[in-house]
């Protein structure tokens, strides 16, 4: 067995390799970003294919500039933006669409919609979630209703869903040639489409959604064997592990008895804290959703608040505003003011979430006098 683990973090912004020895220190690492899309307001593509060549460079690059070979691997792990929609073409490997990322806002027609008949909390009970444009479940159902030709390839079995972790793992066992169609339980809460009682996909929800059960991924646990490497920097290193970021975040942070919390700060913010293997219905807007589920243990879940936008405004900032030309800039422009003025920004790109979750929010700056320059 090899002395290392490699981890794969794809997220929203970018991908990274890194890999571990024994002790848990880093012993090289590569990553690079990949273009954010924005077809209209509210929309947020990604390229499937460019994260997944993204992927396989970063994987190459730092096996290569620490001499590593893929026997010195002993696994490899997957984190990775959730909720982020792809659908594939089984036959060919090629998306049928750009990929819909958690924080595009298309489908708030069809939260509207779906929430006159029983309101928002609808689905609650069954998935912790309450309607809202965040998650993959109405962004699958506008791939099958807006892409031509879709939803008979997907009824047929021919196009797949997944989330990335997912789609990473498809590519990385074969891909066309036998490649593993499966996600684990953290992302497929994340689906609303899983019922958090059972840790299977919900019939009726599906039905409601229109979406074909023959499209999606088995649900497995987030911590075993789902199949082998067949890429050359990394041939037949087996992967056994997947967790939605957050909660990658929560187990690496070690919280794992009821009532620990952790906080990520990244492209948007997130607090989630497990409830140990009680799942806990929120009366104050936060989510319940899976924490792990590490093998044949007992599942475990968490409370959760999310914040869409948060380290993407320093980005936005920087991209679509011009003021910095990098994101580290910002700190050192921040500092050439003595205090704000009072003036505060409301990055709400992508509606308000927790525990708002008010789908048409958008964002603004607040409390501006002449004083402001």
């Amino acid at each position: 067995m090899g002395d290392y683990i490699g981890a794969i973090d794809q997220g929203t912004t970018s991908s990274r390799f890194i890999v571990f020895d024994r002790a848990g220190h880093v012993v090289s690492v590569c990553q690079k970003e990949h273009e954010q899309i924005y077809p209209n307001p509210g929309w947020v593509e990604h390229n499937p294919d460019e994260i997944w060549q993204r992927t396989r460079e970063v994987m190459a690059e730092a096996m290569a500039s620490a001499n590593l070979h893929p026997e010195d691997l002993a696994a490899i792990g997957i984190t990775n933006q959730r909720e982020t929609t792809i659908v594939w073409n089984r036959k060919t490997g090629k998306p049928v669409h750009n990929a819909l990322v958690w924080q595009d806002t298309r489908v708030a027609d069809y939260v509207n919609e779906l929430a006159k008949n029983g309101g928002p909390d609808r689905f609650r009970p069954k998935t912790g979630l309450p309607l809202t444009t965040y998650f993959s479940g109405l962004k699958i159902r506008w791939i099958l209703e807006n892409v031509q030709g879709v939803r008979e390839l997907a009824e047929a079995g021919d196009v797949l869903f997944g989330n990335i972790d997912t789609f990473l793992v498809w590519h990385l066992t074969g891909g066309c040639n036998c490649g593993v169609h499966i996600t684990d339980v953290t992302n497929a809460s994340r689906t609303q489409l899983m019922n958090l009682d059972t840790l299977s996909w919900d019939e009726e929800i599906l039905m409601v959604f229109g979406i074909p059960k023959a499209m999606l991924p088995k649900i497995l646990s987030s911590s075993e064997i789902y199949g082998l490497a067949q890429l050359p920097s990394v041939m037949d290193v087996p992967i056994t592990g997947i967790l939605g970021d957050q909660q990658a975040a929560l187990v690496g942070q070690t919280c794992f008895e009821p009532g620990e919390a952790k906080n990520t700060y990244g492209t948007g913010c997130f607090l989630l804290m497990n409830t140990g293997t009680r799942k806990v219905d929120s009366k104050s807007g936060l989510l319940t959703t899976m924490a792990y589920k590490l093998g044949n243990q007992a599942a475990h879940y968490a409370l959760e608040g999310s914040i869409a936008i948060t380290g993407a405004l320093v980005q936005w900032v920087r991209d679509n505003l011009g003021l910095i030309q990098k994101s580290s800039d910002i700190e050192a422009l921040a500092r050439t003011v003595s205090d704000n003025g009072g003036v505060y920004f409301v990055p709400a790109f992508s509606g308000l979430y927790a525990p708002y979750w008010k789908d048409n929010a958008r964002g603004v700056i607040a409390a501006l006098t002449r004083y402001a320059n």
